[in-house]
């Protein structure tokens, strides 16, 4: 069963890391990195710029790193702020659902936060650190 487990953590990363590469890639090359901080500038954003590298830098980079299970709880973490962000000074006026609403941003950050401390076995996390100790069995005494 674990192994199921770990299996359906891959295809989560897989399927979460590919809209945040996509929406990452976006930013720099659909739109350009001028008309991205444009962009959020007209939205609100606070420190437009700084804001907009941040988002495309995390959404590409991240999204790759959580593909492979690297640095997973930072990454995740990271990739969950980016959206919470967006959330809160973009989406959340336009409400949950319909044009704008926040459901997208909402979904893809509790997905990053949870990949990113759940992301299974598959990954270069646990091929470089191995099992985690609060993983392994108890030692009986």
């Amino acid at each position: 069963m674990q192994r199921v487990r770990d299996l359906a953590a891959l295809v989560g990363r897989i399927g979460v890391g590919v809209v945040f590469i996509a929406h990452g890639w976006q930013k720099f090359t659909e739109w350009g990195m001028g008309g991205t901080v444009a962009a959020f500038g007209q939205m609100g954003v606070p420190l437009p710029t700084l804001s907009a590298w941040f988002a495309a830098i995390v959404e590409l980079v991240g999204g790759a790193m959580l593909i492979a299970g690297v640095a997973l709880p930072v990454v995740g973490s990271l990739l969950a702020l980016n959206m919470v962000g967006a959330l809160v000074l973009v989406h959340l006026p336009n409400g949950l659902l319909g044009q704008g609403g926040y459901e997208f941003v909402l979904v893809l950050a509790v997905a990053a936060l949870a990949l990113g401390f759940n992301g299974g076995a598959y990954s270069v996390d646990r091929l470089l650190l191995g099992r985690r100790t609060a993983e392994r069995e108890p030692v009986a005494a």
